[in-house]
């Protein structure tokens, strides 16, 4: 395959901009404000960067454009690939799979071959991007086929792969009916990262078990093939994190700082604000937190409106069976908990299905005194560490899940286990009435690590081990 002219490309499920169709049939975009695009945006500048994804539309088709110095290459996806390789192999399938089947996953033929088509795809325009010698990034779970297929096609470029969510025991990973394959795919990488120790060794167990290939501490030899000597992929932890400079200057400044006592102000002036902030998903653990919260109310032990809950649950892949009953349990929950500890224009769990933006969620931040992460699996969880970087006065505390990535990094969080519903209780309380000196110690103890660690030193870290890696065709000439 002739080889493009990008030293550096990034491949994932979605585009770093969002494409709009507007009324004449032109299209125009603007900058995604996720935390990767942040990251990889300065790096593919400088570099002369190319960006394979996915518009998010159905059907539509662009040619490649440049947007703020990223070349931007679409892959169109139809109505039914959407249904079968998004929706439905990689969540209806992996996704639960993954987070420990906290609901039972589907397992589909015309799904896995929608993903295996798509995945193809996603492969080939990679390696019509991607210069002699350039280095390709792949991410996450939806594309886990795309190293091997690109090995194939561009054996001469480095490969690297990173999985934003966890990586399941080889024992619930062995349910999969294409387990083979997808090991196969990611051992296409020179580099496999994960956001955890235990999710990289989850991976190096199901090598183990599932191929005869020989694996040593972090590395696996790949057998050589003719004149190609053989090969070394190296699966490593690599924790993620968010651009905490940034955060924490926006919860500095004059309006958000004012917004936060203003929202402490519209919701009656409670002692205690408590907050919950997720994506609607079932591995959020959000209804685990509605009931502890129910329970301490009921115990007596908080009172409305002296206490009051803020939930903020983003709505998330609401055309999945399983998204939509969650929906509906967590309404009935919230409006069963009102019903029975309300009182008149107060109250006890705000609900709020919908996105904010960013100088709202700092400013939610820093009214909170209690930031509740109850997560039953999570490959990190970034709220956490968005609560962190955002109180530079020290104040709040974050109870946090012992099953989110993010508790590797933050031990003085007040740690729990979810499913341990009276421990939750004990804890938040906890966190309510600790002495303000060892709030501080603690929060201060946080703020350095998610300073310290931002998402551009995540970036760096690994791009430096990949930059490492010598491609087997490179290595034969």
């Amino acid at each position: 395959m002739p080889a493009g002219e990008y030293e550096f490309v990034v491949v994932a499920n979605r585009l770093p901009v969002d494409m709009t169709v507007e009324d004449d049939g032109s299209l125009s975009w603007e900058r995604s404000p996720g935390g990767l695009v942040t990251a990889l945006a300065p790096i593919m500048q400088k570099n002369g960067g190319a960006w394979v994804g996915w518009s998010g539309k159905a059907g539509l088709e662009h040619d490649p454009f440049d947007a703020e110095g990223i070349h931007v290459t679409p892959v169109t996806l139809s109505a039914q690939e959407i249904a079968d390789y998004y929706e439905g192999f990689s969540n209806g399938t992996l996704w639960p799979l993954y987070h420990d089947v906290i609901v039972p996953p589907e397992f589909h033929r015309n799904w896995w071959n929608a993903y295996v088509a798509v995945n193809r795809r996603f492969a080939a325009a990679a390696a019509e991007a991607v210069a002699p010698g350039g280095t390709v990034w792949v991410h996450d779970y939806q594309l886990q086929l795309v190293p091997s297929v690109l090995r194939l096609l561009r054996p001469d470029v480095k490969i690297g792969f990173f999985n934003h969510i966890p990586f399941p025991p080889v024992e619930i990973f062995a349910q999969l009916p294409w387990r083979r394959q997808v090991v196969d795919g990611l051992l296409g990488a020179d580099l496999v990262g994960f956001q955890r120790p235990g999710d990289a060794s989850n991976f190096l167990r199901a090598v183990r078990r599932l191929t005869d290939l020989q694996v040593r501490g972090p590395q696996v030899t790949m057998p050589g093939h003719w004149s190609r000597p053989d090969r070394q992929v190296r699966a490593q932890a690599f924790p993620i994190s968010i651009d905490s400079a940034a955060f924490d200057e926006l919860a500095r400044t004059p309006d958000v700082i004012a917004r936060a006592k203003q929202i402490r102000k519209e919701l009656g002036s409670p002692e205690i604000l408590l907050l919950g902030v997720d994506r609607l998903d079932y591995t959020k653990g959000i209804r685990h937190r509605l009931k502890a919260f129910g329970e301490l109310l009921e115990d007596g032990q908080l009172r409305v409106p002296e206490a009051t809950l803020v939930q903020v649950a983003s709505p998330s892949r609401e055309r999945v069976e399983q998204y939509q009953l969650l929906r509906d349990e967590v309404e009935v929950t919230v409006g069963r908990i009102n019903g029975d500890f309300g009182t008149l224009g107060r109250a006890a769990v705000h609900y709020m299905h919908h996105s904010y933006p960013a100088t709202e969620m700092a400013a939610l931040y820093l009214a909170a005194d209690v930031m509740l992460v109850t997560s039953l699996r999570d490959g990190m969880n970034l709220v956490a560490k968005e609560y962190v970087a955002a109180r530079s006065d020290l104040g709040g505390a974050l109870v946090l899940s012992e099953f989110t990535g993010a508790a590797d990094e933050l031990g003085q969080a007040l740690q729990i286990n979810p499913h341990d519903i009276a421990g939750t209780k004990a804890t938040i309380m906890r966190a309510i009435t600790m002495d303000a000196r060892e709030g501080r110690r603690r929060m201060r103890s946080m703020r350095r690590r998610v300073m310290q660690h931002d998402v551009q030193r995540w970036a760096d870290d690994f791009l430096g081990y990949l930059a490492m890696s010598v491609p087997s065709e490179r290595e034969s000439v």
